[in-house]
């Protein structure tokens, strides 16, 4: 009986509805990815289990570097738990609404699309992770992006996780220009 209701779970959770850009657009605002993240951010964000469980969560203090060319973003997070990690990523814009980009960790290339005021970001990435009785492992996922500029200094990024193609959870994020 416990894996049937496992099995329906997943099979539920597989079937919550993501978004898209043939979604409505609520906002006449434009997100140009290199203004917004050229400078100093700091982001507060947590990961929740496809339960609804908040799993971790964490401030992220970000410095972004726009020269003409790339976007370098470094990345220095603090967990709850006093852990910390630093990410660097390299994005390359390749088009007018359109970007790639490279971090340590992140399986081949990240992807993403700017429309109007959102920007969808895809990426495969081996994230350590904390385990429960011991040391770190390391997960391989995936990431399925979405973010919305609110404000001139604030943009909302829900991120969908999949590990073997399976919804495990989401991280909310909320970035603030300083």
């Amino acid at each position: 009986m416990k894996q049937l209701a496992l099995a329906l779970t997943l099979f539920l959770a597989a079937c919550t509805g993501k978004p898209s850009f043939d979604d409505p657009v609520l906002s006449d605002r434009q997100l140009n990815l290199e203004e917004f993240f050229d400078g100093e951010l700091v982001a507060y964000g947590q990961f929740q289990d496809i339960f609804g469980t908040v799993r971790r969560s964490f401030v992220v203090e970000i410095e972004g570097d726009w020269n003409g060319e790339r976007l370098r973003l470094v990345e220095d997070f603090v967990y709850e738990d006093g852990s910390t990690e630093r990410r660097i990523w390299t994005l390359t814009k390749t088009g007018p609404d359109s970007w790639t980009g490279t971090a340590p960790g992140v399986i081949g290339t990240a992807t993403g699309q700017e429309n109007g005021n959102r920007f969808n970001w895809r990426y495969e990435i081996d994230l350590p992770v904390p385990s429960a009785d011991g040391p770190t492992e390391t997960l391989r996922v995936t990431f399925d992006d979405w973010m919305w500029l609110q404000s001139d200094d604030r943009l909302l990024n829900i991120a969908y996780v999949k590990r073997f193609g399976v919804d495990i959870g989401q991280v909310v994020i909320s970035f603030e220009k300083q």
